[in-house]
């Protein structure tokens, strides 16, 4: 019996039904994905420059440690042409097993390398091919958790449908947060020489959960006209460049919003609050509270941009962001833990959900079924690569050569809102129309 039929029987229109197997699909390769992303980002800020990246100068190796994480956003444009090249020709169910396979594997194998002092520069060389074997993963995974849940959500429950995959970001980062919040108890000595492979390793469990609820899912309705139609493009990504270029570069300016306070607000925060002098399992804990409000207040923003102008809701969002920018440091540099729980609720548990929770609808109603995965990934990724990799990175780079000033970090912050601000007066001159 079909969902509709199910609907019938009960006498409920099924419009009205929630596909709670495709959504738990959805979620569950998302939060996986993201968890497995986000530890990285967490322990590179507290492990990494002082085990992997090993020089004479504090600075540099932290530098090191942050390029690491950066490093990978330019392969996720990669992975994102890859398999959205499978997803589009193919269907999308059948990437979302390679994708967390590509994903979990690095992630595993992180926990598992030697670090400098066992085996010198290969501990570093190896530890960059797994980032990069991770960037790959998530860049074709997010095209296919969000399509899962969008192309199977009715039409009035878009936006509430293509929250959910983005919940699994920050749900994610509570997990990895409070995780490695957790293992900051431990002694520093043992916390560094192998309590924080715990996560990694672990992730095996998650993997495995992951792999098996999606197994279980069917392909997408909309991909299956697609394929009933014979309307399958053969290169769907050359068919992006020639005729939705438009719809990617929106895409792109969207994407700037959401990422670029991301990486400021839910992972640059951690070295930024330790230079203030606060403990690194308070910080953490800011971010788990934090991205716990996101992963409450995303659905129901979600669902609010069903009945209210996506674009609209994003142009408040990127405009309370750019007034945001400032007030955040004034808050933070306050020092107090409650100035750091309140700084990060504000600035990612709720701004940063605000935008996430409708980002990957605006982005997918840009594109027509037949190109969806290609298009809106490419546009995606490439913002993250451009905006989210590089934002750790650049605010320690501007810090330091600010001689520890922040205002050129919320200088970055406003930059990136206004790229978003821009592109969200063309949404409506590149979405996809539909018949």
């Amino acid at each position: 019996m079909t969902i509709t039929d199910k609907a019938r029987a009960t006498g409920t229109p099924p419009a009205e039904r929630l596909n709670y197997k495709v959504l738990l699909g959805s979620l569950s390769g998302s939060v996986i994905e993201w968890f497995d992303f986000l530890v990285y980002g967490t322990v590179a800020a507290l492990v990494f420059s002082k085990t992997y990246f090993v020089t004479d100068s504090e600075f540099v190796s932290m530098m090191f440690s942050m390029a690491s994480f950066a490093l990978t956003f330019f392969f996720r444009p990669v992975g994102g042409v890859i398999f959205a090249h499978i997803g589009d020709r193919i269907g999308r169910k059948k990437t979302l097993f390679i994708t967390l396979m590509l994903m979990g594997g690095g992630t595993v194998l992180i926990g598992l390398l030697p670090d400098y002092g066992t085996i010198g520069i290969a501990a570093p060389i190896l530890l960059i091919l797994m980032r990069i074997l991770q960037g790959i993963g998530i860049g074709g995974e997010w095209g296919g958790a969000l399509l899962l849940a969008y192309e199977y959500a009715p039409r009035n429950r878009r936006g509430l449908y293509g929250a959910v995959p983005q919940m699994g970001i920050s749900i994610g980062l509570a997990l990895a947060s409070g995780v490695v919040a957790l293992l900051t108890l431990m002694p520093p000595d043992q916390f560094l020489s192998w309590g924080w492979r715990i996560p990694f390793v672990g992730s095996v469990v998650l993997l495995a959960i992951g792999v098996w609820i999606r197994s279980s899912l069917d392909e997408t309705p909309e991909f299956k006209r697609v394929q009933q139609s014979g309307a399958v493009v053969k290169l769907p990504i050359a068919e992006v460049f020639r005729k939705h270029w438009r719809a990617v570069l929106v895409s792109i300016g969207a994407k700037a919003t959401e990422t670029g306070p991301f990486y400021i607000f839910g992972t640059y925060v951690i070295a930024y609050a330790a230079g203030l002098g606060v403990e690194n399992n308070v910080v953490l804990t800011a971010v788990t509270t934090a991205a716990v409000v996101a992963t409450v207040w995303m659905p129901l923003f979600g669902r609010i941009s069903d009945t209210v102008p996506r674009a609209l809701l994003y142009r408040l969002v990127a405009i309370a962001t750019i007034v945001y920018a400032f007030p955040y440091y004034w808050i933070l540099n306050v020092g107090e833990t409650w100035a750091v729980f309140l700084a990060t609720i504000i600035g990612f548990g709720l701004l940063w959900g605000s935008v996430n929770a409708i980002l990957g609808t605006l982005i997918a109603e840009n594109f027509s079924p037949e190109i969806r995965y290609s298009g809106a990934t490419l546009g995606y990724q490439v913002g993250a690569a451009i905006f989210g990799g590089t934002a750790p990175l650049i605010a320690t780079a501007l810090k330091e050569a600010t001689g520890g000033a922040w205002w050129p970090i919320s200088i970055y912050v406003i930059v990136c809102a206004l790229l978003g601000l821009v592109a969200s007066f063309f949404v409506k001159h590149v979405a996809h129309r539909e018949i």
